[in-house]
C-alpha cells in the first residue's frame, strides 16, 4: 500500500506519526541511569512502557510487581530484574496519592493502586455498574474473582 501524504487526512497523519515517533519519544522520556535499557526491555515485552512506569511505588511494591510479572511469564535474567528494580525504585518512587474513590475509579486505577489484575479490575467495574456504589471494604471484597487480601492490604487508601 502506497501512502500519499498529499491526500492523507490530518487524522491519518497524526495516527501515523504516533506509531512512528511515540515509542522513541517515550524511550527518550525515561530518565538516564543504570537499568534504563533493562527496564525498557523487560517491561515493554508484554505491555506499553508508559503503563509500566505509570505506577509510583516504594521498593517493596516494585519488587512485588516484578515478582508478579515473572509469575505471569516475564523473561529475563536475575541481574536484569535486579537492575530494573533499582531503576524503578529510584526513578518512579511512591508519591503521596489521593485516596482512591472506588465508586468513580477507572479500571487502570484499580490495577495500579490496588495491584489488581486486569480481569479483577474489570470485574470491579462491571459489579459496580450492575449493583451500584460500594459502601465499604466488605462490599468491595464481595466482587466475584477478587483477591480479598489485596483489598484488605490497601484498604487505607480507599474511600467510598
Amino acid at each position: 500500500m502506497k501512502l500519499c501524504m498529499h491526500s492523507a487526512s490530518p487524522w491519518n497523519i497524526k495516527r501515523i506519526a504516533a506509531l512512528v515517533f511515540l515509542p522513541g519519544f517515550l524511550w527518550a522520556q525515561l530518565p538516564e541511569g543504570p537499568g534504563r535499557e533493562e527496564t525498557e526491555k523487560l517491561c515493554s515485552g508484554c505491555h506499553e512502557l508508559a503503563r509500566s512506569v505509570s505506577m509510583r511505588q516504594n521498593r517493596d511494591a516494585w519488587k512485588a510487581t516484578i515478582n508478579k510479572m515473572v509469575g505471569l511469564g516475564a523473561k529475563g535474567t536475575e541481574q536484569e530484574f535486579s537492575v530494573t528494580l533499582d531503576y524503578l525504585s529510584a526513578h518512579y518512587p511512591a508519591q503521596a496519592l489521593p485516596p482512591l474513590n472506588v465508586n468513580t475509579a477507572k479500571a487502570i486505577d484499580f490495577e495500579t493502586r490496588l495491584s489488581l489484575r486486569r480481569s479483577e479490575a474489570a470485574a470491579v467495574i462491571e459489579y459496580r455498574a450492575r449493583h451500584g456504589s460500594f459502601q465499604s471494604v466488605e462490599d468491595l471484597k464481595r466482587v466475584p474473582g477478587i483477591d480479598g487480601e489485596k483489598i484488605e492490604a490497601k484498604k487505607s487508601v480507599l474511600v467510598f
